[in-house]
C-alpha cells in the first residue's frame, strides 16, 4: 500500500509506508512553501507520535525555523493558534480516525486553514525534489497546556450565552477515544458550568473503541450517560475535530445532526440570514431547518478546505460538514468539537426540552453511505450511466456526480484517498435510501 497524499495531508501505516525519513522531507517541503515565520508543531494521542514530534522539531529546526512544540493537542487547537498568533504555519502529527497504527500530518497554512489543493500540489512536489535544508539552526520551544487560549476565546464567542448554560447545570458525558481532546474538551465544558464525567479521556493513544464517533462505536457513551443521569454524551475522534452526541436516553444521534441542531440554535439567537455551507454530502434536513429560519444553505465539493473557501468568498458566519464537523468563523476556519459543543449546549439551554425532544424536532432523514471497489470500473463512464437512468433529478456535477429530487438525494464520486466510488444516499425512510443505492449499484 502506497502512502496517501491528498487535501487532507500525508497519510500512512507506521514502520511501514509511513517512516522517519517521509516525515522529515514532508515538514522540510512545508518549511520551504511557508513565508517567514515560526512554526506550531502539535499531536494527537497515538503512542509514536512523540518520536515524530522530535523528528519533526528537528527538521525545523535544520531548516533555520523557530519552532513551537505544542505536544498532544486538538487540531483545531492547532488551527486557532496558528491565526492568533499569525505564526507561518502549523504541522499536527494525527491520522485523524485512522487506526492506532496510522499516523500522518495536517498541514496548516498561515490563516489557520488547511493547505488548499494548489498549495498541496507544490508541496509534494518539493517533497519528491528531497532538497538538502539550509545549514541554519532554528529554536524550540515546548509549551504546556497550550490548549488554554482556545478554551477561553471560545468561552467569550459572541454566539454563546454562557450564562444561560450555567443556569441549567448540565450534565455531560465525554467520551474522547483517549485523543487529543481528552483534557481540552472536558475542561472546556466543566468551563461552561456543567458536570463532566470523563469517558476514554486518557491521552495514551489507546483507542479502546473505533476511532470515528459514528453510532455504532458509541454503545459504552450511551451506557454511561444512562448510568449517570446525564443530559447528554459527546463524542470525539482522536484528533478533536468531529463532534458527535448522544442522547439523555443512551441513544446515538447520527453525526449528521450535530451541524444541523446547531445551526437551528444559532440561527435562533443570531437571526442571520447569511447562507450556511456544506459539503455535497451532508444531510438535507439542514437546508430544511436552515428554510425554516429564512436563510439558505450553499453546497460545496467535499473537503475541509472545500466548504472553507466557500465560506470565505460567501460571508458565511457558520458551516461545516455533516460528520460532526463545526466551522465557526468567529473562532477560526475549522471543524472545532469545542466550538461544536459549546454551540450544541447553547442550542439545550435555548429551552427546556431533552436532547431526544430537539432530535426529534428536527426534520428526519435516513442516510446510508456505501462505496464500490473501482476495479475495472471507468469512474467518468460510470457517473454518465447513472444520469442517464435518472433523468428526473436535479443535477450537480461539482465534485463526481449528485441527483437530488425533493425529498431524496444521492451523490457519487470517486473517492480522493482510495480506489473506490463512495455511493451517499439519503430520503425519508430507509426502503427509499435502500433503493437508491442498489439501484446505483446495479448500474455500476
Amino acid at each position: 500500500m502506497k502512502l496517501i497524499r491528498g487535501i487532507s495531508g500525508i497519510r500512512g501505516i507506521v514502520g511501514k509506508n509511513l517512516t522517519e525519513p517521509i516525515i522529515t522531507r514532508h515538514i522540510q517541503a512545508f518549511s520551504a512553501l511557508q513565508g517567514d515565520g515560526d512554526i506550531l508543531i502539535g499531536r494527537d494521542s497515538r503512542t509514536h507520535g512523540e518520536f515524530f514530534v522530535k523528528t519533526g522539531c528537528d527538521a525545523l529546526s535544520q531548516c533555520g525555523r523557530n519552532t513551537f512544540n505544542y505536544g498532544i493537542i486538538p487540531t483545531p487547537t492547532a488551527q486557532f493558534l496558528v491565526a492568533k498568533n499569525g505564526l507561518a504555519g502549523g504541522i499536527v502529527i494525527t491520522a485523524s480516525h485512522n487506526p492506532a497504527q496510522w499516523n500522518g500530518l495536517k498541514f496548516i497554512d498561515s490563516e489557520g486553514c488547511f493547505l488548499d489543493g494548489r498549495k498541496n500540489k507544490r508541496l509534494f512536489e518539493i517533497a519528491d525534489a528531497d532538497a538538502h535544508p539550509s545549514s541554519k539552526s532554528g529554536s524550540i520551544t515546548t509549551i504546556v497546556d497550550g490548549y488554554n487560549p482556545h478554551i477561553k476565546h471560545t468561552l467569550k464567542l459572541s454566539v454563546i450565552d454562557t450564562q444561560a448554560i450555567a443556569n441549567r447545570n448540565f450534565t455531560i458525558v465525554v467520551d474522547a477515544v483517549n485523543g487529543a481532546a481528552s483534557t481540552a474538551l472536558p475542561e472546556m465544558i466543566e468551563a461552561l458550568a456543567c458536570k463532566v464525567h470523563r469517558l476514554h479521556c486518557e491521552p495514551n493513544g489507546t483507542f479502546p473503541r473505533g476511532p470515528e464517533p459514528l453510532s455504532h462505536n458509541l454503545k459504552q457513551l450511551g451506557e454511561a450517560v444512562v448510568t449517570h443521569k446525564a443530559d447528554a454524551g459527546f463524542a470525539t475522534d482522536p484528533d478533536g475535530d468531529r463532534l458527535a452526541v448522544v442522547d439523555e436516553r443512551g441513544k446515538p444521534l447520527s453525526e449528521e445532526y450535530t451541524l444541523t441542531i446547531c445551526a437551528d440554535g444559532f440561527l435562533s439567537c443570531t437571526a442571520s440570514k447569511t447562507p450556511i455551507v456544506t459539503n455535497l454530502s451532508t444531510t438535507m434536513a439542514l437546508d430544511k431547518i436552515v428554510e425554516k429560519h429564512g436563510s439558505s444553505v450553499i453546497r460545496s465539493a467535499v473537503g475541509e478546505i472545500n466548504v472553507v473557501n466557500t465560506m470565505k468568498e460567501t460571508g458565511a458566519l457558520l458551516g461545516g460538514e455533516g460528520n460532526g464537523g463545526v466551522i465557526l468563523p468567529e473562532s477560526h476556519y475549522g471543524r472545532d468539537s469545542l466550538v461544536g459543543a459549546a454551540l450544541f449546549l447553547n442550542r439545550m439551554a435555548q429551552g427546556y426540552q431533552t436532547v431526544s425532544e430537539i432530535f426529534h424536532s428536527m426534520p428526519q432523514f435516513v442516510m446510508i453511505k456505501d462505496k464500490i471497489e473501482l476495479g475495472s470500473i471507468d469512474p467518468q463512464t460510470a457517473l454518465e450511466k447513472i444520469e442517464d437512468e435518472f433523468m428526473n433529478a436535479k443535477v450537480d456535477k461539482t465534485d463526481g456526480l449528485k441527483l437530488s429530487w425533493e425529498n431524496s438525494w444521492l451523490h457519487v464520486r470517486k473517492s480522493n484517498t482510495e480506489p473506490i466510488m463512495r455511493i451517499y444516499a439519503e430520503a425519508k425512510d430507509k426502503g427509499g435510501v435502500k433503493k437508491l443505492i442498489q439501484r446505483v449499484k446495479s448500474i455500476m
